[in-house]
């Protein structure tokens, strides 16, 4: 069987795994990228397509190169939430303007920019099998075009995306890496992009709409005629017919009468914590392979492309220290989690609650919530309100205070559980503790909610 050897081998050419080859050949490594798409469908992945801005990510590529090829609408000032109860729309707007790209010319570009990098690319291999000495991850066997090749590599970086088949393979038991994953912890989506006549009256907004089922529809502008229709429910709830469901919302929209429907996609994604360790000896997982995504709105670019860049920065110190240990890979663990993964931790709390309540009832407490507060708990996994609104929502919220109370109990277990996560520990000997302090959070979240154990 071939054989080749690098520093580091990346599985998936997504954003998390784009990031990563690109940080590591920038700083003078070898590194192979393994898509198993061929070159012509990598970088066409489903995906909601909203994102912040250039601002968001790391600087390795040419963001004003990426700005200028696939941001494709940089003027959305508004979340604007539908209320199919009452046909009620609530606008909610933004600090400062998000946007929506082209998430398959957004894809080829970051390709592009691996491959100037100096990354090498292999379109058309399938990752059958991880590699492992002991404990210790030593590379992965692919196959191309009928011929199987065994890559080594110091680190190997899973970007293999939701349920990576990397983590079935390999054997963690001796390590911290987190296996506690179900595909209860994961959301289904489908979405659509879909060319109209006329130009909608929502280009400057992101559009939300709650499904009979715990999930969203969504309309994201590209352009002010081309539209991302989608939709995702939790896997923990009955299935639902997602095409169907989209397809009967899209008929009662006038909008979207004589539309042309270019291109269809789904995808599974993790709406649950981020991984408690995403590290192993000569490995780690990062993007949508470790749960680095928003579990309430499924956002998961910036986080994935973060992901991607630390985790290099962690192998290519390893690398050069010569230790690829679980410990030396640690610091990557420590970033994620007092960034970002504490604010998609303290958000999975209000999944959690959301699950214990009907969407009607969601959908009334939510029409009558200040809107800048429910950016701040979707955003942030916290949100303030001054008295006076207080006072205001009492009285708009009149029926639902007991609900309303247990959301404010889970939005104080929130608080307390950023806080531990920003107390993640410096090395895994205190590794242990941390997830005892943490648990004891969830278990009181079960008890208010009433819910059932989500990990």
């Amino acid at each position: 069987m071939p054989t080749e050897s690098f520093d580091v081998v990346v599985v998936g050419g997504g954003t998390a795994g784009t990031f990563a080859a690109a940080t590591v050949a920038d700083a003078g490594l070898d590194v192979v990228l393994l898509e198993r798409k061929p070159e012509s469908e990598a970088g066409h992945i489903a995906c909601g397509d909203a994102i912040k801005g250039k601002s968001t990510f790391p600087d390795v590529i040419d963001r004003d190169y990426l700005k200028e090829e696939a941001f494709t609408n940089e003027n959305i000032q508004y979340a604007r939430f539908e209320n199919p109860q009452t046909d009620e729309v609530l606008e909610i707007p933004f600090d400062e303007p998000g946007a929506v790209v082209d998430r398959r010319r957004y894809g080829e570009v970051l390709l592009e920019e691996a491959d100037r990098l100096g990354v090498d690319m292999r379109y058309d291999t399938v990752v059958q099998d991880v590699r492992q000495d002991g404990d210790q991850v030593i590379g992965v066997t692919a196959t191309k075009n009928g011929t199987t090749t065994e890559y080594d590599a110091s680190v190997v970086i899973d970007a293999a995306g939701a349920m990576s088949i990397l983590q079935d393979q390999a054997d963690f038991s001796e390590t911290t890496f987190d296996t506690n994953v179900h595909y209860r912890q994961f959301c289904s989506a489908y979405r659509e992009i879909i060319e109209v006549e006329e130009p909608v009256e929502y280009e400057d907004s992101i559009v939300f709409m709650p499904t009979e089922e715990l999930g969203y529809l969504w309309y994201f502008p590209r352009t002010e005629t081309t539209i991302n229709a989608g939709l995702g429910f939790q896997m923990n709830k009955p299935p639902m017919q997602l095409v169907d469901v989209l397809k009967q919302d899209l008929s009662n929209r006038s909008e979207f009468e004589n539309a042309e429907v270019i291109d269809k996609l789904g995808a599974a994604l993790p709406t649950r914590r981020p991984y408690d360790s995403a590290v192993a000896p000569g490995y780690a997982a990062v993007g949508d392979a470790a749960a680095h995504v928003n579990p309430a709105t499924g956002g998961g670019i910036p986080g994935a492309a973060k992901a991607g860049h630390w985790a290099a920065e962690a192998a290519i110190e390893a690398i050069e220290d010569g230790d690829v240990s679980e410990s030396a890979l640690w610091e990557y663990n420590q970033r994620v989690m007092t960034d970002f993964g504490k604010r998609f931790a303290a958000i999975d709390l209000y999944n959690i609650w959301a699950g214990t309540y009907s969407v009607e009832e969601l959908t009334s407490i939510v029409t009558a919530l200040p809107g800048q507060a429910l950016i701040d708990a979707l955003g942030t996994g916290a949100a303030g309100m001054s008295l006076g609104l207080k006072l205001e929502t009492l009285g708009r919220t009149f029926g639902h205070w007991r609900t309303l109370y247990s959301l404010y109990q889970v939005h104080q277990q929130a608080k307390s559980l950023k806080a531990v996560y920003e107390d993640y520990p410096d090395s895994p000997a205190d590794f242990d503790r941390w997830q005892s302090r943490r648990d004891e959070i969830y278990d009181r979240v079960y008890d208010i909610t009433g819910a059932d154990s989500k990990y």
